[in-house]
């Protein structure tokens, strides 16, 4: 199984991004696919779930500005982040049951 995450980088308050996750070694469709984040010295914090049929699910710090997505045909699941806040900076990680990426930096600073 790996998880292989793009697309972090340096952003000012209130920008977009959009996370990439590129799965292989499972059948991808068949899974929930996540996405989680962390801050040093702090634990992992979920953020977003998209299940097999679209469904996506949030937590309440990203409801609204965050939008789960994926592509079963390109084995991706992607994460839209739009009106970014200071405290959303942290290592995000794809996730696929216990099993997570080597995670991809998104900094949200002026």
């Amino acid at each position: 199984v790996q998880l292989v995450e793009s697309g972090g980088g340096l952003v000012q308050p209130g920008g977009s991004l959009r996370l990439s996750c590129a799965a292989s070694g499972f059948i991808f469709s068949s899974y929930v696919m996540g996405w989680a984040r962390q801050v040093p010295g702090k634990g992992l914090e979920w953020v977003s779930n998209i299940y097999s049929d679209g469904r996506g699910a949030y937590a309440d710090s990203v409801k609204g500005r965050f939008t789960i997505s994926r592509d079963n045909a390109k084995k991706k699941v992607y994460l839209q982040m739009n009106s970014l806040k200071p405290e959303d900076t942290a290592v995000y990680y794809c996730t696929w049951g216990s099993v997570r990426g080597q995670g991809t930096q998104v900094t949200v600073s002026s």
